[in-house]
């Protein structure tokens, strides 16, 4: 069912059990879902529940669900992703065993072929696709530590797809034989305002312990069309190269020579995560923890190498920011941890990108990257300042709708916020870094005493320089951090979760947080986001001209 496209046609009393009926969620009068039209909220923080696992346990590599379970060079570790439309999508998978030690002999990628057999029907396979493979090393200059080097990666990708179709494929290499099982995928649907996937599964800061488990497990049951990953996949980099782990690797390993990380948690990873994104498109950007230094200052390499990215598609160079469209929404997928400046690569694209997008057709605009810009919470607060400075007017100049953000170890939901104030334009900006990951749960508020971090202590190393500074204006002027919770937070809790997000229609979506200690169709926050395209100012493209309307 959809709504009216004007923003203004469907009275509030209108959404009330009629609407949300039809739309499956059966709500009785009095449990009316808010909208953004009523906002700006007054804050809430839901008190941290002291009796759930505030600490995560990662899956062992005996638990039978991350074990090879393949032989030979039979395909493992299958994932889909899109491309930059629904006509085309990526399967990825690996064959052959990784090896982590002292002597290691890297596999020949050319040894095993990549081939998809896929169709509209189960079988026989009507067409074929090839694509490329590759093999990464992980490798350290220093005495002691185990290096690696990974099973042979493929990457095919699919064209001439019809939107909205199920298709079924099998992927390996025939000639040995050594090819998968019969999985299958829906394309998105054509893009156009009236025309959107149905329920889109947000997660970040995922890893792969026993909380990760829960979640996975919940977001599954909500039957998801896409997967969005913010960042921060496997945490192999809570690892020493031996196996040995931690909660905080700085504090367990203050003297390691460089920040190792075991590869193998990748490979167990990718078994955990079959069962699902074989059948539901996964789209990932990185986060922090998928840095991975190595030999040569080389950085984010099994990031970059496991996951295919529609970059060459939508006009990127790089495998850190790239776009889609899925049905009328386009989605950006930005880097916090490469060159963000007005003056790099990243930006240039971006300037592009946005000129490029058509609302008429993807009249929602979503923007995701790893670190948050309007966090509350005293761990990162205010850490990607400088990204923010340089890129925030650009994405609110083209009036982009959501942000979804990670790292922050908890859910928070923003009011519509610009430049720290309360702006009915401005995006609704949505930290969900509660995927259930081994590092500690965040569970203290800069505004509560004590807890307001010192302003030199809020750069990332990798994210940039010096930008956050003492707020000039407001109920905090003078002040690093507010006293109370500040205005632009709508909403906060901590807790391991996931997100659905529903688009109804070209100005209606709806959104729902959803925690691991409830069951799977209790709601933990939920709220309508609508778009008011004839009251914001939005930069538009007209005959290759930018102009303002």
């Amino acid at each position: 069912m959809t709504f009216s496209s004007s923003s203004s046609v469907p009275a509030l009393a209108a959404i009330t059990c009629l609407v949300v009926v039809v739309l499956g969620c059966y709500r009785p009068v009095e449990a009316r879902i808010p909208t953004t039209l009523d906002g700006p909220f007054e804050p809430v923080t839901v008190p941290f529940d002291q009796s759930l696992r505030g600490n995560a346990v990662d899956l062992p590599e005996s638990d039978h669900r991350v074990r090879r379970r393949v032989k030979g060079f039979e395909p493992e570790q299958i994932s889909v992703s899109l491309s930059a439309n629904y006509d085309s999508v990526w399967i990825s998978w690996v064959t052959g065993e990784s090896q982590i030690g002292y002597n290691i002999k890297p596999l020949d990628p050319k040894s095993v072929a990549s081939v998809v057999r896929y169709g509209k029907l189960r079988y026989p396979p009507t067409h074929e696709a090839t694509g490329y493979s590759l093999v990464y090393n992980q490798l350290y200059p220093f005495e002691g530590l185990q290096n690696y080097t990974s099973g042979i990666i493929h990457h095919v990708r699919l064209t001439g797809l019809k939107p909205n179709t199920l298709y079924f494929y099998r992927c390996g290499d025939p000639s040995i034989p050594a090819m998968s099982e019969i999985y299958h995928f829906r394309t998105m649907p054509v893009s156009g305002p009236w025309s959107y996937p149905e329920r889109i599964a947000v997660v970040g800061d995922l890893g792969l312990t026993y909380n990760t488990t829960t979640t996975i497990s919940h977001l599954t049951s909500n039957d998801p069309n896409l997967v969005l990953l913010i960042g921060d996949v496997t945490y192999a980099n809570l690892y020493l190269t031996n196996g040995t782990g931690s909660d905080c690797y700085s504090c367990s390993f203050p003297h390691s020579p460089i920040h190792e990380t075991y590869q193998p948690r990748w490979d167990y990873w990718g078994r955990f995560m079959e069962n699902l994104i074989s059948k539901v498109p996964i789209m990932v950007i990185e986060g922090n923890h998928e840095i991975e230094e190595q030999a040569e200052n080389k950085t984010f390499v099994a990031y970059s190498s496991r996951f295919a990215f529609p970059s060459e598609e939508s006009g990127s160079s790089s495998t850190f920011y790239y776009s889609f469209n899925a049905g009328g929404i386009h989605f950006i997928m930005l880097g916090a941890y490469i060159d963000f400046t007005r003056s790099g690569k990243q930006y240039k694209w971006l300037e592009q990108d946005l000129a490029n997008v058509d609302r008429s057709t993807t009249p929602w605009l979503v923007a995701t990257w790893h670190p948050p810009w309007y966090s509350t919470y005293e761990a990162h607060y205010r850490e990607a300042e400088c990204m923010r400075l340089e890129m925030e007017e650009l994405l609110y100049s083209y009036g982009v709708d959501i942000v979804f953000n990670g790292h922050v170890h908890a859910y928070e939901r923003s009011n519509r916020v610009y430049n720290y104030n309360l702006d009915p334009c401005g995006p609704v900006y949505l930290t969900v870094g509660d995927g259930g990951n081994r590092e500690k749960m965040a569970v203290k508020y800069a505004d509560e005493p004590g807890n307001c971090p010192e302003p030199s202590t809020a750069p990332d190393e990798y994210i940039g320089g010096f930008c956050a500074k003492n707020f000039t204006s407001g109920p905090a002027a003078g002040k690093f951090c507010w006293d109370r919770q500040p205005d632009y937070s709508a909403f906060r809790e901590s807790s391991f979760g996931h997100g659905i997000l529903e688009v109804k229609n070209e100005t209606w979506a709806l959104w729902t947080w959803y925690r691991n200690q409830d069951s799977d169709n209790k709601v933990g926050d939920q709220i309508y986001i609508v778009r008011q395209p004839d009251k914001c100012h939005v930069r538009q493209v007209l005959k290759s001209w930018i102009v303002d309307i």
